[in-house]
């Protein structure tokens, strides 16, 4: 009768409703975060464009001392990570992308630590 619908699709669903009101400009790119299992990455993405201005991820050589690069510790660390970098390009203001994931854990952390950096949403 009804079709099962994995998470994964949902989420997709969810990211392709908030991306018909949400876009990054020159003057306010987008933050983007995704989430796999077993790391975490952030994009600053200029949609005019179609160009990715900075990135951050758990992949990076900065972190390979950590136990895990899937957990809130590892996300407050690429938050940072690319705050900092935003603001060496000179970026201060972003439009924040979820991507589909709640706004609890991971995704929270990331953002909180990219806030306390001097990001604005």
């Amino acid at each position: 009768m009804f079709k099962k619908i994995s998470s994964t699709a949902l989420r997709q669903l969810k990211h392709k409703r908030v991306r018909k009101k949400i876009s990054g400009t020159a003057q306010v790119p987008r933050l983007c975060v995704y989430k796999s299992l077993k790391h975490i990455y952030a994009q600053i993405i200029d949609d005019e464009k179609g160009q990715t201005l900075v990135a951050a991820s758990t992949l990076e050589k900065d972190f390979t001392g950590l136990k895990s690069k899937s957990n809130q510790e590892a996300a407050q660390l690429v938050g940072s990570a690319i705050a900092d970098k935003a603001q060496a390009q000179g970026i201060t203001q972003v439009v924040f992308d979820r991507n589909g994931y709640k706004y609890h854990g991971c995704v929270k952390s990331l953002a909180d630590a990219a806030r306390e950096k001097g990001l604005q949403f």
